[in-house]
């Protein structure tokens, strides 16, 4: 069984590409800083599930994307939403 891509596949990397750019390695995003850019980029709501599934606290891009990825996975959402890096 073949699953089609979302329309908004790879939308997750945009937000978290748009969190960290410029930013040094150890920088971190707070989790509302997450929550509010999923919800002003127009997710759809899977996507912003995702999101809101973050534990409360601060996040470095490798802490960010191992977190959103473990929901996407858990969710089985890899081929339909992308995960990120």
């Amino acid at each position: 069984m073949s699953v089609e891509p979302s329309p908004n596949f790879g939308a997750l990397q945009a937000i978290v590409d748009d969190l960290f750019e410029g930013a040094e390695r150890d920088y971190e995003v707070r989790r509302l800083d997450a929550v509010l850019a999923a919800e002003a980029s127009d997710l759809p709501a899977d996507l912003v599930e995702i999101v809101n599934l973050l534990p409360p606290g601060n996040y470095t891009r490798i802490r960010l994307c191992d977190q959103l990825n473990s929901a996407i996975g858990g969710h089985a959402w890899g081929q339909v939403y992308g995960t990120v890096e």
